[in-house]
């Protein structure tokens, strides 16, 4: 059940879920707040720590709304893409046979049929993100798992507006977004950690943060990185 709190000329969405604590987002692309809250817990107690934490509130809208964002993406030759990071220059082909995608140097080769609509494009596209964030996901997971005592029952891809990864530390499954196979691998690693530590630790309390710090040391570093790459409809990770 969602519910609003508002507060001065900030509305908060208060969301109320089976969990022990309390945890609070700021979400692009226009800096929408959300309170994750326990289902007892009362709405004037949501308000005081809402009110606790305006000043990161507001730090992290500013910051938000600062934030560079990529252009929206129009499939014409030469426009740019982004790879693991990396920036390339679309080029498309009219060739037979199956749509397919191929790094060729700086450049991102889109061959298709001469009567595919240019409308399809971004489908043809988002399909190889997810196919090749999957592929660079298996490895990680081959390291990780061990190294955390846990275990992935199943994986996820898949575009996600308002996170970068999720879990269900019931279920065993991970989700991580597509939009990850634009960003440096890195960044990947640092959030698939996340999303294992969390299958272990539902909440960002101290054993999640210890675990971090022993397993990933760098990974504030890592989260910081994210956050200030252009956005799209991806979002921070919450506090």
């Amino acid at each position: 059940m969602t519910a609003r709190l508002n507060l001065a000329d900030l509305t908060i969405e208060v969301d109320r879920k089976p969990i022990k604590h309390l945890h609070l987002g700021v979400y692009p692309p226009d800096g929408r707040v959300r309170v994750a809250a326990p289902e007892r817990m009362t709405m004037d107690a949501v308000r005081l720590f809402a009110i606790s934490k305006l000043p990161w509130i507001k730090r992290q809208r500013q910051k938000l709304l600062a934030q560079a964002r990529e252009a929206p993406r129009e499939y014409l030759e030469r426009e740019s893409h982004y790879v693991w990071g990396r920036r390339y220059l679309l080029n498309i082909v009219e060739a037979d046979g199956r749509p397919s995608v191929e790094l060729k140097h700086r450049k991102l080769q889109l061959r298709v049929r001469a009567e595919v609509e240019q409308a399809r494009y971004g489908e043809i596209l988002d399909e190889w993100y997810r196919a090749s964030l999957r592929a660079a996901v298996e490895p990680l997971l081959y390291k990780w798992e061990p190294l955390l005592n846990v275990k992935v029952k199943r994986l996820f891809v898949q575009r996600m507006r308002t996170k970068w990864g999720s879990c269900n530390s019931e279920a065993k499954h991970v989700r991580l977004n597509t939009e990850l196979a634009k960003k440096p691998p890195e960044c990947l690693e640092y959030i698939l950690v996340h999303e294992l530590v969390h299958l272990r630790f539902r909440t960002h309390g101290p054993r999640f943060v210890a675990m971090m710090d022993a397993v990933l040391p760098q990974w504030r570093d890592l989260r910081e990185m994210l956050n200030q790459l252009p956005l799209t409809d991806a979002a921070k990770i919450g506090k």
